[in-house]
């Protein structure tokens, strides 16, 4: 039963783990450019802001999924089977590696519409849609990790 526990916990700190620090580089991604476009155009740091949150969401999903296991599911207790607990460890895996790429890839897309909007461009809305496209695959794993949740209790 020890085993079962630790190997769960081990799935869940790697999701923490890399939504984490995908968030953290996606969001430092944007902000550094975003130093860069408020030096030429004023005015604009509302747009800037936003566009720097956004690959900070994943590492709520991170978040999201421990609640999920630990609250709605009651699974993380030392009566874990096996089973369950190398389910918990792919969903760790599948979402704490696709929150690390679509925050880091999010944040490049964000980066490059900041910048756009330095150089005088109305590219704010354009930016939005599609930052959008990497959040959906983060999404989507979220999902994936209720799913397996679901399926384990």
């Amino acid at each position: 039963m020890e085993t079962s526990l630790f190997i769960a916990y081990t799935g869940i700190a790697i999701m923490l783990a890399l939504t984490g620090i995908g968030s953290a580089y996606g969001v430092t991604i944007v902000g550094n450019a975003a130093i860069g476009a408020a030096k030429k155009v004023d005015g604009k740091f509302g747009n800037f802001l936003v566009l720097t949150a956004l690959p900070g969401t994943q590492g709520l999903y991170g978040f999201a999924g421990y609640f999920m296991f630990q609250s709605i599911f009651n699974v993380l207790t030392p009566e874990v089977t096996l089973f369950q607990a190398m389910a918990i460890l792919a969903a760790g895996l599948a979402l704490g590696f696709i929150g690390l790429f679509s925050s880091i890839r999010q944040g490049q897309v964000c980066a490059n519409g900041v910048v756009s909007i330095g150089q005088g461009h109305d590219a704010f809305g354009n930016t939005l849609i599609l930052a959008v496209f990497p959040e959906l695959y983060a999404i989507v794993a979220l999902a994936a990790t209720f799913l397996i949740g679901s399926a384990i209790i």
